[in-house]
């Protein structure tokens, strides 16, 4: 019996899910962040605040991370995701405006 060595694109893989989470968990981050201070913001501000604070690689004073690419269809599937987890909330009558 031989043991074959791990396969290097198994590797490669493990490593791109771990940049989409770490990507993905930034962006909810910065959703969040920019919706605490704003209180609410309609959906496309909300995508260019994000976009623009991932080029930038900073939020405001202080808070600074490494800039990366992101694109409005990333944003936007991070806002799905914290509406899935009640984390935001649309407004009855003006659901393109969201909340914290």
């Amino acid at each position: 019996l031989r043991l074959l060595p791990q396969q290097r694109y198994l590797r490669a893989e493990r490593a791109e899910v771990s940049a989409l989470e770490r990507k993905r968990n930034v962006l909810c981050c910065l959703i969040t962040h920019i919706l605490k201070v704003e209180k609410q913001l309609h959906v496309d501000n909300l995508v260019f605040r994000v976009i623009e604070a991932c080029q930038k690689g900073e939020l405001g004073p202080g808070l600074q991370f490494l800039s990366f690419c992101c694109h409005s269809v990333d944003v936007l599937s991070c806002v799905l995701h914290l509406l899935n987890q009640g984390y935001l909330q649309r407004q009855e009558e003006r659901p393109h405006v969201l909340e914290y």
